[in-house]
């Protein structure tokens, strides 16, 4: 079963880069540049109803640490892990992040975009190894 990846970039060298990592996998792709309104991305996330999402925080229109915030809040999108990739490297942004409900956070002047993309396959196929794992001990092998 392929995994929805949510990605809101506005550089677009990073955001192909992205999309040809993603794309060469197991995942389905939605993308935003955060060129839209809050409400309009939060309707497309809805609709498209993402597993992880990955967001950078430094966007022409949208406060990223704002989405982070939205989501979290949002019964429906609660839950889905959010992996930040920005040039926001100080310990505030880190930590704010992280606290506002980030799952995950990677500097983008420490990870190129094939290095990123090769960490979160490797933490989402350890979280579905996790999750298969726990359905196989408790008997639930739908």
């Amino acid at each position: 079963m392929s995994k929805k990846i949510f990605i809101i970039e506005d550089d677009a060298d990073i955001m192909y880069g992205l999309e040809s990592q993603f794309a060469a996998g197991e995942f389905e792709l939605e993308v935003s540049s955060g060129e839209e309104e809050m409400e309009e991305l939060l309707e497309r996330m809805h609709d498209f109803d993402p597993d992880y999402i990955i967001l950078d925080l430094i966007l022409p229109k949208l406060d990223g640490f704002e989405i982070v915030k939205r989501l979290k809040s949002d019964p429906e999108l609660a839950d889905k892990k959010i992996f930040i990739f920005t040039d926001l490297s100080d310990e505030d942004s880190r930590s704010r992040s992280l606290e506002l409900g980030a799952d995950y956070i990677f500097f983008k002047e420490e990870f190129d975009t094939f290095q990123f993309a090769e960490k979160v396959k490797r933490i989402v196929a350890n979280q579905e190894k996790s999750v298969n794992d726990n359905e196989e001990e408790s008997g639930n092998l739908d």
